[in-house]
């Protein structure tokens, strides 16, 4: 893990504490889903959704992953979508830059980033896509919900055999304004903190 990252990460497990107890047990509920699928084969899909498929599904998505070979845990493949399309938008991106995460933009207008963790990990390709694109898995995967308004306007995703809302603040809300940055960081260290978390609750 490139040492940067590596730094920010050992931090967002000290802050295991921070996570409410409500919070602490719908994530078990994700980890409990992972436990039990590895058992039965040998990996499980992870689809992260929110509605433009562009700040909290991407971080989230990257987070887990990430996490997933932080507690060397094989197995876990995480992706993500929307209810629609649009970009990974840049602020989000610039924030896990500042994290430590090497990130390639290859340009366009939808750019599939290639965002990685260590120099010899395979990259992670983030792109926004609806959450059915033939990118992502189309059965028997896990369908977790970042945005209440995708968690409430898409009560059925199909092929998922698991769904759970774990729902975030949309950091959108602090654009161009003087907290733009801060917010973004807020969240994205808020989502590993969380991701961390739940991996790590994770039995095989």
């Amino acid at each position: 893990m490139y040492s940067k990252l590596n730094t920010y990460t050992n931090k967002l497990t000290d802050n295991f504490g921070t996570i409410s107890k409500k919070r602490k047990e719908e994530l078990y509920e994700v980890a409990t889903f992972i436990s039990d699928e590895l058992q039965k084969n040998e990996s499980v899909h992870l689809n992260f959704i929110c509605t433009h498929n562009s700040r909290r599904s991407h971080l989230s998505q990257i987070w887990a992953q990430t996490a997933a070979a932080y507690y060397k845990i094989d197995g876990i493949k995480t992706y993500s979508g929307g209810t629609e399309a649009t970009a990974f938008n840049p602020r989000a991106v610039a924030a896990i830059e500042r994290a430590g995460f090497s990130v390639k933009n290859p340009g366009g207008e939808n750019p599939h980033y290639e965002v990685r963790y260590d120099v010899n990990a395979e990259p992670m390709i983030c792109f926004s896509k609806k959450f059915d694109d033939p990118f992502n898995p189309s059965e028997n995967f896990a369908a977790i919900m970042t945005c209440s308004d995708a968690d409430e306007n898409c009560p059925f995703v199909p092929g998922a055999s698991f769904r759970k809302p774990i729902t975030y603040r949309d950091p959108k809300e602090s654009d161009g304004s003087a907290l733009e940055r801060e917010t973004y960081d807020e969240r994205c260290k808020q989502i590993g903190i969380e991701m961390f978390y739940m991996i790590s609750d994770v039995s095989v």
